[in-house]
């Protein structure tokens, strides 16, 4: 019989899709006194479960992952016990410093989850340009996953 962990753990397909139904991820860098440094940001996930946010360029998490790129991620929902769903990545932080990237990476987590055509993906990329400007994208690429949804349980613990 599997372990109770093995049985709330996502599946690669089922982390893949509620990374996609999120908009909120808590990211977590460490700061140069020693304490985490938790901060809600809007993220998008590619296929492989890479992660992407922006930010300024010149804000605290980015002075952070420059010094250390270690970030651990969390996606979380649920109001009752037995709906509690998350998923945690341990990654490795890239700070990229592209125009182009930036845009893109706006582009994702402003229309996430919708079908847009291209007109609207047009107007949204010049809505943001000009933020796109003062911006960094922070790429977590995950190194491991840790992951549980009580659901899965079906109220029995």
């Amino acid at each position: 019989m599997p372990s109770r962990r093995e049985l709330i753990q996502l599946t690669d397909d089922e982390m893949r899709a509620y990374a996609a139904q999120t908009k909120t991820l808590i990211i977590v860098s460490n700061g140069k006194d020693g304490f985490p440094h938790p901060m809600p940001m809007w993220f998008y996930a590619d296929d492989d479960l890479n992660f992407y946010c922006t930010t300024f360029r010149k804000s605290q998490k980015v002075l952070n992952f420059r010094r250390d790129p270690k970030a651990t991620l969390l996606i979380e929902t649920g109001e009752q016990y037995a709906e509690l769903k998350s998923l945690m990545v341990y990654a490795s932080t890239s700070v990229i410093d592209d125009l182009d990237i930036v845009t893109n990476t706006l582009v994702e987590i402003n229309s996430k989850g919708a079908q847009l055509d291209a007109d609207q993906l047009a107007r949204l990329r010049d809505g943001v340009a000009k933020t796109a400007e003062k911006r960094v994208v922070l790429k977590f690429a995950p190194e491991r996953f840790v992951s549980w949804d009580h659901g899965k349980l079906g109220g029995r613990y």
